[in-house]
């Protein structure tokens, strides 16, 4: 992956918290158990997702705010949902490297239209000439309940890509729910 990529994908994801040290890919911790409302915010993180894997550049824009900040908490953000779609362009065709992404945590607090998810998110760059095939990352995304009932991103960050194998990238995929952890009740 060529540096103003890797740099592009690491503003495009601050500061969601820590990683493992490099070689080793993120872990998983056990699903934390979520209410109906956090689960529609989870299942609409993995709709998100699944835009950039179809290549789906309207469906990637139909989940963002008009207003949305990528990179929110980095030294150049992107801001709002035209320059985000042409920031990401490249990520959601998929021709160089396929990102892909799965949320871990989603809490609601008292504002029950925002909402914040984070978890892990692995890329695999295709150029055979690579020195680091995959790398793997955090992503934390703010999202906002429309006035539709539709939740879409408000911020979106994550952390700087780390190295790992294709082994510890197949490991982190095996470990995670296909379904939201929902509350016993």
């Amino acid at each position: 992956m060529n540096n103003h990529l890797a740099m592009g994908i690491a503003l495009a994801m601050v500061a969601a918290g820590a990683m493992p040290s490099p070689g080793t890919a993120a872990p998983t911790a056990a699903p934390a158990a979520m209410s109906a409302a956090e689960c529609d915010v989870w299942m609409r993180e993995r709709s998100f997702a699944r835009t950039v894997e179809a290549h789906d550049a309207d469906a990637f824009a139909a989940h963002l705010v008009e207003d949305t900040v990528y990179g929110a908490a980095s030294p150049r953000p992107v801001r709002g949902r035209t320059a985000v779609v042409a920031d990401w362009k490249e990520i959601i065709e998929g021709k160089r490297l396929a990102l892909r992404w799965h949320p871990q945590f989603v809490s609601i607090g008292a504002n029950p239209d925002i909402a914040i998810s984070s978890g892990p998110a692995w890329i695999e760059d295709f150029d055979p000439a690579a020195k680091q095939r995959f790398t793997t990352t955090r992503f934390s995304s703010v999202w906002m309940r429309g006035a539709d009932g539709e939740w879409r991103v408000l911020f979106d960050g994550g952390t700087p890509p780390k190295p790992a194998s294709a082994d510890d990238v197949a490991r982190l995929v095996a470990s995670l729910p296909s379904e939201c952890p929902r509350l016993a009740g």
